[in-house]
């Protein structure tokens, strides 16, 4: 159980693009207020400044309130009316890292975007405080282990060193090409089969899964969870994780869909390709 709030803790260089901050807790009944601050350094006097403050609200109408603090002046606040969290209740909250802004999930569903006002590069610290009740912190991915090729053009294909086992993940982070039509990502088995073939369909707004066995593909899986997370010309980070029964598929810390597995030895499935209209940023197991 973790229980130390205020909690402040060090990110250990800094945050990067593509990563995630997940804060696991719950809101104590009758709770007013409480934050979560990316913050660029740890002092108290002057206080130091803050890159990204978010601050859910539950008196008179409940909200959750943006904002920055540079030089002791907080910016113009960004208010958001929501219920997304509210007292008595457990919340996950995913922060996405990217190259220009914030995004928010909270319990799996997307809730906001906070574009950087602050150098991303000059955050180091993570504050939680308030009336709030926190099991977990955590950055992921924490280590990647990285790839025999660093991520070139595409289409790209790179050996996964020791092919994939329950409990690892393969993250791909990328931006879709400005007149994109689709993109593939592929979990490979050596000799040409397919465990799993993701396919974005951005003009048809349709994320197809499915795989190719025996020189044959089986049925198409397209029901999502979550909408249709891909559009031309964004950034994403996409994130398979291998489980005991099946793929789990997040698009910006929301989760997509499971896809049970067709291939059970999953220590044959070794390659990793990339294909279409997709530009590559970074690309992680771990």
């Amino acid at each position: 159980m973790f229980n130390a709030i205020p909690f402040a803790g060090t990110i250990l260089g800094g945050l990067l693009p593509g990563e995630m901050v997940l804060v696991q807790g719950s809101v104590p009944p009758g709770a007013h207020r409480f934050q979560v601050d990316f913050l660029c350094g740890s002092s108290v006097k002057p206080r130091a400044d803050v890159a990204f403050h978010f601050n859910p609200r539950f008196k008179r109408s409940p909200s959750v309130v943006c904002n920055s603090l540079q030089k002791e002046r907080w910016g113009p606040e960004e208010v958001l009316h929501t219920g997304a969290l509210r007292p008595g209740e457990t919340f996950e909250l995913v922060v996405l890292v990217l190259k220009d802004a914030f995004k928010v999930a909270v319990n799996g569903a997307h809730l906001l975007a906070f574009r950087h006002r602050v150098d991303l590069q000059r955050v180091d610290t993570l504050s939680v405080s308030g009336d709030v009740d926190v099991q977990a912190v955590g950055i992921l991915p924490v280590q990647g282990v990285p790839f025999r090729a660093s991520p070139p053009g595409v289409p790209f294909r790179a050996e996964l060193l020791s092919g994939l086992s329950v409990g690892r993940s393969v993250s791909v982070s990328g931006r879709t090409n400005e007149n994109a039509r689709s993109f593939a990502v592929n979990l490979r088995v050596a000799g040409g089969n397919i465990a799993l073939h993701l396919n974005a369909r951005l003009k048809e707004r349709v994320f197809v899964r499915n795989s190719f066995l025996s020189e044959c593909w089986g049925p198409e899986e397209t029901k999502m969870a979550a909408a249709f997370p891909f559009s031309a010309g964004t950034y994403f980070e996409m994130i398979v994780l291998c489980g005991p029964r099946g793929f789990k598929v997040a698009v910006d810390g929301v989760h997509q869909l499971d896809y049970q597995h067709r291939v059970q030895d999953l220590s044959r499935v070794s390659e990793l390709e990339v294909l279409g209209d997709v530009t590559l940023m970074d690309l992680k197991v771990f």
